[in-house]
């Protein structure tokens, strides 16, 4: 069995569709940068209000990766 060692990073992402959009989106960004992305957890959720509607959804993520 092999030993794998992380490295974690904090990721905001964001969506007017929904808070599984953000995440998704900010994932998607990570990886076009940060290689073997294994992992995240969902640290904080939030939104913003326009005209009394839900106009944008925000998710701040920890993200781990192996290092090589």
């Amino acid at each position: 069995m092999s030993t794998h060692i992380y490295k974690h990073i904090e990721l905001t992402g964001s969506s007017p569709n929904g808070s599984d959009d953000a995440v998704k989106n900010a994932i998607a960004k990570a990886s076009e940068s940060v290689r073997n992305i294994q992992w995240f957890e969902v640290l904080e959720t939030r939104g913003h209000v326009k005209d009394g509607k839900v106009a944008h959804w925000q998710v701040t993520l920890k993200v781990g990766f192996t290092l090589e």
